[in-house]
C-alpha cells in the first residue's frame, strides 16, 4: 500500500517531469498539453503548470497581450481533460465518485453542494462560469459534480472554455509578473510601472504561499 508521504512525492515528481518539457516544446504546447495532464492528474496542483508557463511566456519576451492567446490555448486542453472526467462522471454517477473520488479529491458531500448551488438555464450557465474561473475552486469537483448531477454538455463546454479563459490567464498573469517583477528589481526601479510590478510579485508570492498552505491543511484534516 503506498503511504500519502510517497503518493505526494511521486505526484511532486511526476509534476517537475512535466514542467521540465517546457524546455522541448514551445510555449503554445506546453501550455496546451500542461493544462489537459493537469485535468485528468487531479493532484497537479492547478497553479504550476500555467504559471510556468507564463514565467515561460515573459522570459521569451512575449509582450502582454499574448497571454490572452495562451488562455484560450491552454482552455482548449483543459476542457478537453474535464470532458473525459465529465464523461466518466455522467456515465457512472455515484458509483464513479465512492470508485475514485478519494484519489481525485471529489466528495459525495462536495457533489451534492455543487448541485445546491446550481440553478437552471442561463444562471446554471453563469454560475459554472463563475466557479471555474476562481482561482481557489477546485476544478476537479465541478467536473466530476457536472457529470454526476447531469449538467448538459453544451452548458457544461461553454462554462467550462469561458470560465477556464479567465482562471488561465490569472495564472498566466502571475508567472508573467513575477518575472517582470524580477527584471525590475535586477535593472533598477525606474519609474512607477516597476513599483507596481515588484508590489505585483509580492502578491504573487503570497497568494502562491496561501495557496500551498491551503492544499496541506486540507490534506491533514
Amino acid at each position: 500500500m503506498v503511504s500519502p508521504t510517497n503518493h505526494d512525492t511521486m505526484f511532486d515528481q511526476f509534476t517537475s517531469m512535466l514542467v521540465s518539457l517546457a524546455d522541448s516544446m514551445s510555449v503554445e504546447w506546453f501550455t496546451f498539453v500542461g493544462a489537459f495532464i493537469e485535468e485528468v492528474v487531479a493532484p497537479i496542483p492547478s497553479p504550476v503548470i500555467l504559471t510556468a508557463a507564463g514565467s515561460i511566456a515573459a522570459s521569451q519576451g512575449y509582450v502582454f497581450s499574448y497571454l490572452f492567446v495562451l488562455s484560450l490555448i491552454g482552455a482548449v486542453g483543459k476542457t478537453l481533460g474535464a470532458l473525459i472526467v465529465y464523461g466518466a462522471a455522467y456515465a457512472l454517477g455515484t458509483v464513479f465518485i465512492q470508485r475514485f473520488g478519494h484519489v481525485l479529491g471529489v466528495s459525495q458531500s462536495d457533489v451534492d453542494a455543487l448541485r445546491d448551488k446550481l440553478g437552471t438555464g442561463w444562471h446554471q450557465m453563469f454560475s459554472l462560469t463563475f466557479l471555474r474561473a476562481l482561482p481557489i475552486m477546485s476544478s476537479m469537483v465541478l467536473s466530476v459534480g457536472c457529470g454526476a448531477v447531469r449538467v448538459s454538455l453544451f452548458t457544461y463546454v461553454v462554462s467550462t472554455v469561458l470560465g477556464t479563459i479567465v482562471r488561465n490567464f490569472f495564472y498566466l498573469y502571475v508567472g508573467f509578473s513575477g518575472v517582470a517583477a524580477y527584471r525590475a528589481l535586477v535593472d533598477g526601479l525606474d519609474g512607477i510601472e516597476s513599483i507596481i510590478q515588484i508590489a505585483i510579485g509580492v502578491l504573487v508570492l503570497v497568494f502562491l504561499g496561501w495557496l500551498y498552505w491551503r492544499r496541506h491543511r486540507g490534506k491533514k484534516s
